[in-house]
């Protein structure tokens, strides 16, 4: 098994994220700069030489021991070490600290919070919660933070068990909308748009249809299809808010 033991080739890596994937019945390991593997998951950065302190696979990131180029080419079947790092990279499983992992977890668990504090709001009186309290209340319905899932993904996860708990009264907050359609498509989209929307604030029909409308955030991108279709690209869809709140209420 070869090691890192000459003075010419001899690399001290500390400070290291190490990434290790187990296939073929043998560890792989890969040594990574901190704070940089996610970034490179999620496709913020880009350049392998800023994630990778060496394009070098190891059976042993601690020992120095790397793997042999033989073990390499049978488990993996290719002959770039390269490339077998950056596979590695995206399908190994990231090794921190528990103290780190705890730290990590919080983090996340305050974002999906933040996440569900900004797209909700009381049904009643459309105020969004403190973010306080959406924490307390995750807490109260035992919901556990998952490291392998994105922090948006988590937090449609929580909506919707808020809601089927009835932990708390809440609900997506409404995303208001201005529609314009030219009057010679506007008589054909305008009962096709008054059923995808939850409440219709103004329908003018002049000289071309003008609707503002709120939806829930999840069709928006049905009715910016339909308009554009059923207007072949003459329409116009405008986001006028993202969330509906009660006036003199502070967006988050």
């Amino acid at each position: 098994m070869s090691k890192i033991n000459q003075p010419t080739n001899q690399k001290r890596l500390t400070n290291v994220a190490i990434v290790r994937l187990k296939k073929g019945g043998k560890r792989f390991e890969i040594a990574c700069y901190p704070n940089k593997v996610t970034s490179w998951r999620n496709k913020i950065e880009t350049d392998i030489d800023e994630v990778l302190q060496t394009q070098k696979v190891f059976t042993n990131v601690s020992k120095g021991e790397f793997a042999k180029m033989a073990d390499l080419k049978k488990v993996f079947d290719m002959d770039s070490e390269a490339e077998i790092c950056k596979l590695i990279l995206s399908k190994g499983e990231l090794q921190v600290s528990e103290k780190e992992r705890s730290a990590q977890l919080d983090e996340m668990f305050r974002d999906i919070a933040t996440i569900v504090a900004d797209k909700c709001v009381h049904p009643e009186t459309k105020r969004p919660y403190p973010v306080t309290m959406i924490e307390k209340s995750m807490k109260s319905m035992h919901f556990s933070v998952k490291p392998s899932k994105n922090t948006k993904q988590q937090a449609l996860e929580v909506i919707k068990q808020l809601k089927e708990t009835e932990t708390l009264e809440i609900q997506r907050a409404h995303m208001k909308l201005r529609v314009v359609v030219p009057a010679k498509e506007g008589k054909r989209v305008r009962e096709s748009i008054r059923k995808l929307a939850l409440e219709v604030e103004v329908d003018n029909f002049n000289d071309e249809l003008e609707m503002v409308i709120l939806v829930d955030p999840g069709c928006y991108r049905e009715v910016n299809d339909l308009v554009s279709t059923e207007t072949k690209g003459k329409g116009q869809v405008d986001m006028m808010s993202l969330k509906e709140v009660e006036e003199g209420e502070e967006k988050l």
